[in-house]
């Protein structure tokens, strides 16, 4: 600016001030993932149509429900080498900056996502076994073990990945119904705003003594979160993301049609 003889001086803060105000800001980002899958909108329509309570064209019934599932791996407990200040008027908690790790859990938790009903669970890995767990939790409770149908949407973890996995459950719930979301589309399935919300309230920073310090809290957070939960308002329909696609062909011809 100086050596274009826009001004004579200028000082750093007037700087950002003038670039703050700025529309193009090229030192900001967002990351995004460019949909991979041919069949991108086959797979996600379902999912989509489940959230408005639809089913192949039909609308659910009474008895049908409708659980969005999945895990968040190795959240650490991690103790802090010195005690975490609290905050004071007009200056934010401390929190130092060296820790020991002491422990990670995986969380698993299920969504319901009309009736907004929160279950979840710590186990010390992700398994098949730790995923039974979390839906036997669910299962075996009213209204979901005498429903006529209930839709699980989960992600392509191996732990819950394609028709193996699908005929594992129902061989013991005959009224589960496995429904995948596309490969990297974690945003289509909710329970990923639950666990957004438990990133953001509870474990930044992570400042925990034990590992049954981190499970007490996550327990605990999620008993206070039920009781003034309700349904996620989600608008995104089949049309917003045929939408979506159709804008993103123009730029990448291997998306199916």
């Amino acid at each position: 600016m100086v050596a274009k003889g826009i001004v004579a001086q200028i000082s750093g803060t007037t700087l950002w001030r003038g670039l703050g105000q700025d529309a193009l800001r090229p030192w900001r980002h967002r990351s995004w993932i460019f949909p991979r899958d041919p069949l991108f909108a086959a797979k996600a329509g379902p999912v989509l149509d489940l959230y408005h309570r639809q089913w192949r064209g039909k609308p659910l019934g009474k008895r049908d429900f409708v659980i969005s599932a999945d895990e968040k791996t190795s959240i650490q407990a991690r103790r802090r080498k010195h005690p975490t200040l609290p905050p004071a008027s007009g200056r934010p908690i401390y929190v130092e900056h060296e820790y020991a790790r002491v422990g990670a859990w995986a969380y698993l938790a299920a969504w319901d996502v009309h009736r907004a009903k929160l279950f979840g669970r710590c186990e010390r890995k992700t398994s098949s076994a730790a995923f039974d767990r979390l839906v036997a939790q669910v299962m075996e409770q009213k209204p979901y073990r005498s429903a006529r149908r209930i839709f699980w949407i989960v992600d392509n973890a191996s732990i819950h990945r394609g028709l193996p996995a699908s005929d594992r459950l129902r061989a013991r719930w005959p009224n589960l119904i496995l429904v995948h979301t596309p490969v990297h589309a974690s945003w289509l399935n909710q329970i990923e705003i639950y666990f957004s919300i438990v990133q953001r309230k509870l474990l930044t920073p992570s400042d925990f003594v034990s590992l049954d310090e981190l499970k007490t809290a996550l327990l605990q957070f999620q008993m206070r979160y039920q009781q003034s939960a309700k349904p996620f308002d989600w608008t995104y329909t089949r049309r917003d993301l045929n939408r979506l696609l159709l804008k993103l062909r123009r730029y990448d011809t291997s998306l199916a049609a």
